[in-house]
């Protein structure tokens, strides 16, 4: 094994150069910097920003669901204009149906 400092062949075995007294074990060939996390996280950020741009252009082509359909006021009445609440002569049963029995004590 040929040290990485001073060129030296030492055994296979060896931890440390013979020579320089450096240790033999393989460093890292590369280690992340700042600029290399801020050009990731830039694409990344990059990345995210068109994906939402791009979706929400694409649902925007499709139809809306109320266009579909027609859902009555009375299961919406949050959404009509004017008063929220139905009027008292609408909450009253029906003068037609039966009355219900008393509950028995």
């Amino acid at each position: 094994m040929k040290c990485l400092n001073c060129g030296q062949e030492n055994k296979d075995s060896a931890k440390v150069c013979k020579k320089c007294n450096r240790g033999l074990s393989a460093a890292p060939a590369w280690f992340p910097d700042f600029r290399w996390h801020l050009k990731t996280l830039g694409f990344i950020y990059l990345g995210v920003v068109a994906f939402y741009f791009i979706t929400t252009f694409a649902l925007r082509q499709l139809p809306k669901p109320y266009h579909l359909r027609e859902i009555p006021p009375e299961m919406t009445p949050w959404l009509r204009k004017g008063p929220k609440f139905l009027p008292e002569d609408q909450l009253k049963a029906p003068a037609d149906a039966p009355a219900p029995a008393p509950a028995a004590p």
